[in-house]
């Protein structure tokens, strides 16, 4: 037979798996609560990955556990200090943790990541790179860097870094830093659950106070201009000055901090200890006021708000009577005959009507 461009060519045989060992590791037996927490107690961060996924999973079974776990473990959490930190995109956050975490965990520190990295919106994938951006970090003795996806919520945390916080802090780690995935709308949440709110910010990007919104600004307790090196040096003055003029107008926080401008580079070093410095006088101050303590009582409320609505969101789409009427008003708000108003009001006297099944 003539050989011809359209007949099938013998190629390279695949292999049997891309992965060869993912077949010999199946999916480990679960533990029983006091293992889990006994494991917890005694640092095992394996185990502490394994809790933080099962908080993010989709399967209600795995939460169920891990909320088992965290509420044992609940006496032993609240002794850490919770680090919030933000910025504009390109201001180096991963870069920034990296060196002032490295610091931290050369002199001792028990140093906790929970970075947060943005989800697609078309495929619901994330890259999950900030252990690529933290190379020494994340493979210290003293530290631990965890990231995780955001899946769409806002504000660049996901409504399990709750959990996650108090199981590090079991595990015995004494300073968690939560690493959002950029300045957002609902910011707000990153501020609701940490006692410092560090924002980072770049200079010779423009108007240095267009750079932001105000109601950023308000909320953090420490700004720090990064990349402060080479010829960067003149332009950062300039915007600390700047930052700190219009920090003036702000209202007092009631905690008796008042927010500090400081100057720092990853690169060389620059400026780290004195940020650090200035965060351990935030927290001594706003404890000294009894601030701290009341933070982190509203924080716990707020906690429970949001486990209420998200739990009565998640009931109200799973009720067979809302589903089965929400096609027909949806579709009606589609064609443009109802108001979406009208539609969701007559969805949720239903729910109400019908009880949650």
């Amino acid at each position: 037979m003539e050989p011809s461009a359209l007949s099938v060519q013998t190629g390279v045989a695949p292999p049997p798996s891309i992965n060869r060992q993912l077949r010999a590791h199946p999916r480990p037996a679960f533990l029983t609560t006091e293992a889990y927490v006994a494991a917890l107690m005694a640092g095992d961060t394996g185990v502490l990955s394994r809790l933080i996924t099962m908080t993010e999973s989709m399967r209600a079974d795995d939460r169920l556990r891990a909320q088992a776990v965290v509420e044992a473990v609940l006496p032993q959490t609240g002794r850490s200090i919770r680090v919030g930190i933000t910025g504009v995109p390109g201001v180096g956050k991963s870069t920034f943790i990296e060196a002032m975490g490295m610091r931290l965990a050369d002199r001792g520190a028990r140093l906790a990541v929970l970075a947060v990295d943005p989800s697609s919106q078309v495929t619901g994938g994330s890259i999950m790179g900030d252990k690529s951006r933290m190379p020494n970090l994340s493979v210290h003795p003293q530290a631990y860097v965890r990231p995780s996806p955001s899946r769409g919520s806002l504000g660049g945390v996901t409504r399990q870094t709750r959990e996650a916080i108090l199981l590090c802090e079991a595990c015995g780690f004494d300073t968690i830093l939560v690493e959002t995935v950029g300045v957002g709308q609902s910011e707000t949440a990153v501020h609701a659950m940490t006692d410092v709110f560090l924002l980072l910010m770049l200079a010779g990007g423009g108007d240095e106070l267009q750079g932001i919104k105000r109601g950023i600004m308000e909320m953090a307790d420490l700004l720090a201009i990064t990349k402060v090196d080479g010829d960067n040096v003149r332009r950062a003055e300039i915007a600390r000055q700047e930052y700190q003029n219009a920090l003036r107008l702000f209202p007092p926080t009631g905690t008796g901090w008042k927010p500090e401008v400081l100057l720092c580079s990853a690169t060389t070093g620059t400026g780290l200890d004195e940020l650090w410095e200035a965060l351990g006088r935030c927290i001594d101050t706003v404890r000294g006021t009894g601030a701290f303590t009341r933070r982190r009582e509203k924080q716990a409320l707020l906690w429970m708000r949001d486990a209420i609505e998200n739990g009565l969101r998640r009931r109200f789409e799973a009720d067979p009577a809302v589903s089965h009427e929400r096609a027909r008003l949806e579709a009606a708000v589609r064609e443009g005959t109802l108001v979406p108003q009208r539609a969701a009001d007559s969805l949720l006297d239903l729910y109400h009507r019908e009880g949650p099944a």
